[in-house]
């Protein structure tokens, strides 16, 4: 649904050359002309119209002096820097453009007819008068010469597998006596044809076609070559094919003419010679000729250059060219030159630029070089509001095709409704004034202005046969002339209507480099005329104009890239430069072809796309895979060659922010990314609503309605309270219900009345309900933008499902309960825990209650409803639970139950005691704690029920709460709830449980048995057991507490209620409690078991620790001494590699400090099969990656793993020193008090100075993000990212490095006694009292 648009001219009238042009081409790689004449070949620049290069073809006798010759080529070589040239006497001339000299480098004597390059310069097709060709190479060496005319049809011929003949196939339409038809002789061609053949080449240089005369019908036929001269097929014998050929570049399709006997029609031919399809030129029978077909370099658009056929009263002709483009098969005429009758003003050489797809040269008969530069545009209607259609306007020819996108979606090439008008349409655009942006002007080739506004008159809204008018057409109101535009096509382009009565275009200034704005407004002599009332020069071309109809701002852009501001509501219009918030002036890098204004955080930006898909704001590039745009609104609408459609939202973003927001690829909940089919481009985007058109590559519409924009359109809705238009537009397109109260919840349930009387349906209401969840959509399906405020959320400790329900119910009981019945339902069953009994109580009244409201909802409506909504099993089962019979048999009635299933039990409890009854229903329901509660009421004989009920489901607390402390029943369960506790290794509070009740033996039993000693002796006390069976008891709990090596208390238990102190004395001996054993033997007097126990356990307890210390020691320096090895291993490979990689070798970190890889190891680390199900298990794993094996993967970890238990080891023997040297000096065991303690110090000591080499700075940086009080989120994510850098090739299987043990220097351990006047060493413990 595009439109060309004439982005600028460029006329040179300064060529000057003898004679008439002949010939021309565009040298591509300077962009000046070729021209040759009769005369000569001038090389000319095109804007200044200066000479470059010339040379004569007469002088050196190329051509006749008398000025009859004839040039039939020209092409320009740009590998050669050359150009060939072709005369009809048969010279093949290089024309060099460096020296300017001519070379002829070749001849045929009969003369030639047509030359023809490929399209890669690498042959030459001659044909000659003696009707052949003639197909060299570059270097002007012969390849091949046949015959244009021949009998055979070539390689291609059609193959026929003999299946019956042509009077017995399928006809089609035509019918049977389509075979019975005489074939109709070929008519020679016309007499105007000059009968000389056309050549052209497909655009790969494969194959050309040849268009001749034939000898024996006098009528053309096609001919199709391959690159080596060999025939490939012939064309059907077609009536009136005309001379004009030329082959599409893309390759499909050979265009040609042809006249009908009631037609005149361009029709196309595949490469085996048969027609493919046509389309019918806006002319009669007879009324013009077509001299030539031009395709453009990438087959986009194709040019018909035409001829009248009789001349005028004056003996002239006029001649037009027409631009054609195709889209969902079916061809448009998009633009009309009309170069009217004058000869000198007629276009005699033609030909489309070969760099620029959309440039078109022209060459007059006075020497007036033309070119004309178009562009792609969609001419929208530009209204913001919701009285704009979202109309979209498309020429074809003397007719304008409008869609209005918000009434209806009508694919092309079909409308809403055309415009006819009298001549073919060259610009379209609408009216940009706010309210009336649906109005309509077009610019014709006959000069005139049309204007089309909306009919005022109020016409039905159906017609006679009951269709509703969707889209009225637009009226005519008036037709302007405008006498500038009646000497050259095109002379005004770039048309704005501003106002009702001022068009604003631009024409071309004095100057090539200048252009000039006219202000064009009706005359005042009230005739049909727009004169112009002032003109603005602006210094450069302009290619662009664009209005905002937000702020009437209109922008200019030069060919350069600059930007202008025109000015044009002031008394006198001007134009100025256009200049940021700064004052700095801002242009474009480079030229675009599509401009647009927005307003960005504030401020206005010339947006422009370039034909390399950059997308720029002002000086600053967006993007760089932008396929198209639309502004709408507040939104900026892309779609990219990643097949994607972009929506974002200007004034929530800055410059940068859009520039971030293009360059990245959001998660699956970003609400600005959609992905639409490959080739997708925007139609238009319809104001105040949601929907997108798109059309795809071959034509066809799509409309899709971009998240971004439901969303923006929703906020809007929910914020002005507007909930119908808002469920509406969520329901249609299938988001999320919970949006509406998730916005904002506050609101919503502030305005629930609202709320309810705009739904006004029951089924709606309903389906609001069934959606509800406690997720919150705001924060993961739909996320606000950044910059929208946070609305604030409920901060009741309610949920989110409950909050509403109630809420809903409140209002719609308070409202009208009888016409939300069925609501009110659904707000019961869809709480988090519902309230089935409430609904089936609610369903149960309306049943004995009828409403008297006309229109209320029905018990059996009700119920069936419900059952809709709940399964019919668990509703059956929640009536049951009401205890309510009568409405256990209405659910049951409607469910489809068998009676013979429900009614007997339903009869059996019937005949039940109502507690008993009830407990049946609840054990049933398997509401255990229910039937107890029910069980407990039914008196003394059912308490052996309740008691198996409460051992079957483990329900003691329950139970005992049921029964006072005092009751036999209490007594029962406790006991039971002992013997279950007892089960659960739970002695201790068994016992309690057995105390309290009085079952004292039982409760010393269970004390006993888990070493509770203490309540165990005031059970027996309390009993009382005689004192044997006490410190029988005693000895029997010292024991179990010696196991469990709680010393101490097993030596209080023998001295106080064992009374045997030596038993006790010789337990504080072997735990190592020496100053308690020491205050037991004094207060005893046993010091003999100073001399026989205590001394020698000293002395061991000193041999121990000694030489656990010595070990440790030795295991510590052997694998401190093996890490270092270890490590300079892997820095050695880390620095190998670099030698040999450089310095960005992405394995070069894998050697480092933060890795286990080891170069050279035979063990290779594989996925482990431990399935890492908990932490415990997953710590489990990662352990036993940890091998002290030399040369495993991640020895060096497993040696900083087993330093730092060593460390923890030794650390933690302080205390237990500090006693034993108390005790040594105590007993003057001096010297191996000494020994010990040097030797523990310099356990120390060591340790402590080898933190700093095992656990270095770097190591610890690298192992986690930097955290702490002072750290914030930014720093944390740094910290982050720099370790990752640092450690890329890091398995997330490998262990992490721990931490350096911490070393408890605060423990005073040491005793200054023993090292006499030495100071304590700083670090490693001070002095201590002897206390």
């Amino acid at each position: 649904m595009r439109n060309l648009k004439l982005l600028k001219s460029l006329r040179s009238s300064e060529l000057q050359g003898p004679g008439s042009p002949q010939f021309f081409s565009v040298r591509a790689d300077t962009g000046s002309l070729l021209v040759a004449s009769q005369y000569s070949i001038t090389e000319y620049e095109p804007r200044t119209g200066q000479v470059v290069s010339e040379a004569s073809l007469t002088a050196d006798g190329f051509l006749p002096e008398d000025g009859s010759g004839v040039v039939v080529g020209l092409q320009d070589l740009a590998e050669l820097e050359s150009a060939c040239l072709a005369t009809a006497g048969g010279d093949v001339v290089l024309f060099n453009l460096n020296t300017c000299q001519l070379e002829c480098v070749g001849s045929v004597d009969r003369g030639l007819t047509s030359m023809s390059w490929s399209p890669d310069e690498e042959l030459v097709v001659l044909t000659t008068g003696q009707e052949t060709i003639i197909m060299m190479t570059k270097d002007f060496e012969p390849i091949t010469e046949v015959g244009i005319h021949q009998d055979d049809f070539g390689e291609g011929k059609f193959i026929t597998v003999g299946w019956g003949k042509k009077e017995t196939q399928f006809h089609g339409s035509e019918g049977k006596q389509a075979a019975q038809r005489k074939l109709q002789e070929v008519q020679p061609a016309t007499g105007w044809d000059d009968c000389r053949p056309r050549v052209t080449w497909r655009g790969d240089g494969q194959l050309f076609a040849v268009s001749a005369i034939c000898p024996q019908t006098g009528a053309r036929k096609v001919r199709v070559w391959n690159r080596e001269g060999v025939l490939q097929a012939t064309s059907e014998p077609a009536n009136g094919l005309e001379q004009a050929l030329c082959w599409k570049p893309s390759g499909s399709l050979i265009a040609s003419t042809q006249r009908h006997p009631n037609k005149h029609s361009v029709v196309f031919m595949e490469k085996n010679g048969l027609l493919h399809g046509d389309f019918t030129l806006p002319f009669s029978k007879d009324q013009a000729k077509v001299k030539e077909l031009l395709w453009n370099s990438d087959s986009t658009v194709l040019a018909v250059w035409l001829e009248d056929m009789t001349a005028g009263q004056d003996g002239r002709v006029n001649t037009y060219i027409q631009l054609w483009t195709v889209g969902n098969y079916h061809w448009y005429l998009k633009q009309s030159l009309d170069f009217g009758r004058d000869p000198q003003r007629a276009p005699v050489c033609v030909c489309w630029d070969p760099e620029r797809p959309l440039r078109l040269h022209l060459v007059t008969r006075s020497w007036t070089g033309i070119t004309y530069d178009w562009g792609w545009t969609t001419e929208r209607s530009p209204g913001l509001d919701a009285t704009d259609h979202a109309s979209v306007a498309v020429i074809d020819g003397d007719k304008i095709l409008v869609t209005t996108f918000r009434q209806c979606v009508v694919p092309p090439p079909m409308c809403s409704f055309e415009l006819q008008l009298k001549s073919p349409v060259n610009q379209v655009t609408f009216l940009c004034q706010p309210q009336k942006t649906n109005h309509l002007a077009a610019l014709t080739a006959n000069g005139q202005i049309s204007v089309y506004s909306q009919d005022s008159g109020e016409q039905a809204d159906k017609t006679a046969d009951g269709f509703r008018i969707v889209s009225r057409p637009l009226v005519l109101q008036k037709t302007f002339s405008v006498a500038a535009l009646r000497d050259d096509p095109l002379a005004l382009r770039q048309l704005l209507w501003l106002e009702d009565e001022l068009f604003v275009g631009v024409s071309s200034g004095p100057l090539p480099t200048s252009s000039t704005l006219q202000m064009l407004r009706p005359a005042q002599d009230a005739s049909d005329a727009l004169s112009v009332r002032s003109e603005i020069e602006v210094d450069g071309v302009v290619v662009s104009m664009v209005h905002c109809s937000r702020s009437g701002t209109v922008a200019l852009q030069l060919e350069d890239g600059q930007i202008r501001k025109v000015l044009w509501d002031r008394p006198e219009p001007s134009v100025e430069r256009w200049r940021d918030s700064s004052g700095c002036s801002v242009s474009f890098p480079v030229p675009c072809v599509q401009t647009a204004l927005c307003s960005i955080s504030g401020e206005e930006y010339l947006l422009g796309l370039t034909d390399r898909s950059h997308l720029y704001a002002g000086d600053k590039e967006l993007a760089s895979n932008v396929s198209s745009l639309a502004v709408c609104n507040d939104f900026l609408l892309i779609t990219t060659h990643s097949h994607t459609c972009r929506c974002l939202q200007l004034s929530a973003l800055s410059v940068k922010g859009l520039q971030a927001a293009l360059a990245s690829d959001r998660g699956q909940n970003d609400e600005t990314l959609r992905r639409v089919e490959r080739g997708s481009r925007i139609v238009t985007v319809v104001p105040q609503d949601t929907q997108v058109i798109l059309q795809m590559p071959r034509g066809n519409l799509e409309t899709i309605h971009h998240r971004a924009l439901v969303l923006a359109q929703l906020r809007k809705w929910l914020d002005s309270l507007r909930f119908r238009e808002a469920f509406e537009c969520m329901r249609k397109l299938r988001i999320n219900l919970n949006l509406i109260y998730d916005h904002n919840p506050k609101v919503f349930l502030e305005n629930i009345e609202t709320f309810i009387t705009q739904l006004d349906a029951v089924n709606h209401i309903n389906l609001f309900l069934t959606e509800l969840k406690e997720e919150d959509t705001t924060s993961s399906m739909y996320p606000p933008p950044e910059s929208s405020p946070v609305q604030p959320q409920s901060a009741s400790g309610q949920k989110k499902v409950d909050v509403v329900c109630d809420a809903l119910r409140h209002a719609m009981e308070s409202m009208d309960p009888n016409k939300f019945c069925l609501s009110i339902l659904t707000a019961h069953v869809k709480k988090t825990v519902p309230e089935l009994e409430v609904a089936l109580q609610k369903v149960h009244e309306l049943r004995e209650n009828p409403p008297a409201a006309a229109g209320a909802v029905s018990a059996e409506e009700a119920l069936k409803y419900l059952l809709f909504l709940v399964n019919v099993n668990d509703l059956y089962e929640h009536s049951l639970g009401t205890y309510d019979f009568d409405l256990v048999l209405m659910v049951a009635e409607k469910s489809q139950k068998d009676p013979k299933e429900y009614l007997p039990f339903l009869n059996m409890l019937k005949g039940l005691e109502p507690n008993y009854q009830r407990y049946t229903i609840d054990k049933h329901l398997k509401r255990y704690r229910k039937a107890l509660l029910h069980l407990s009421k039914c008196g003394q004989d059912h308490f052996p029920e309740a008691l198996q009920l409460v051992k079957e489901h483990k329900l003691y607390s329950e139970a005992l709460r049921l029964y006072t402390a005092t009751s036999a029943q209490y007594m029962a369960l406790s006991c039971a709830y002992a013997e279950h506790l007892v089960e659960q290794q739970q002695a201790e509070q068994a016992g309690l449980l057995l105390w309290r009740c009085g079952e004292s033996v039982s409760a010393l039993q269970a004390f006993a048995s888990s070493s509770s000693w203490r309540n165990a002796i005031c059970v027996a006390q309390q009993i009382p057991l005689p004192p044997d069976q006490l410190a029988l008891l005693a000895r029997d709990l010292a024991e179990k507490l010696t196991e469990q090596r709680r010393y101490s208390e097993a030596a209080l238990l023998l001295d106080q209620y064992a009374k045997d102190c030596e038993e006790a004395i010789l337990a504080l001996i072997t735990g190592a409690v020496w100053e308690e054993a020491l205050r037991l033997i004094y207060m005893h007097n046993r010091q003999d078991i100073t001399e026989t126990n205590l001394k020698p356990a000293l002395l061991e307890a000193v041999g121990t620790q000694t030489v656990f210390l010595e070990a440790q020691v030795a295991t510590f320096t052997r694998h401190r001494t093996r890490l270092a090895v270890v490590r300079a291993q892997k820095e050695k490979a880390r620095l190998d590699m670099l030698d040999e990689d450089g310095p960005d070798c992405p394995d070069a970190e894998l050697y480092s400090e933060a890795s286990s890889v080891m170069t050279g190891s035979k063990y290779s680390q594989s996925n482990s099969r431990i399935s890492s199900r908990s932490s415990k298990n997953r710590r489990k794993a990662e352990r036993k990656k940890l091998s002290l094996k030399e040369g495993s993967p991640m020895e060096d970890r497993a040696l900083v793993y087993a330093l730092g238990e060593i460390i923890t080891a030794v650390d933690k023997m302080r205390e237990e020193v500090h006693g034993l040297l108390k005790a040594l000096v105590l007993f003057q065991f001096d010297r191996q008090a000494e020994k010990l303690q040097l030797a523990y110090e310099e356990a120390l000591q060591m340790m402590e100075t080898a933190v700093p080499e095992v656990w270095p700075e770097g190591l610890l940086s690298n192992q986690a993000p930097l955290t702490g009080p002072n750290s914030t989120a930014n720093s944390i994510m740094a910290s982050f990212q720099q370790q990752q850098q640092q450690r890329p090739a890091a398995s997330p299987q490998e262990a992490e490095v721990p931490t350096p043990p911490k070393m408890r220097n605060s423990v005073k351990w040491k005793l200054i006694i023993l090292n006499g006047s030495t100071p304590p060493v700083d670090g490693l413990g001070g002095d201590t009292e002897l206390t």
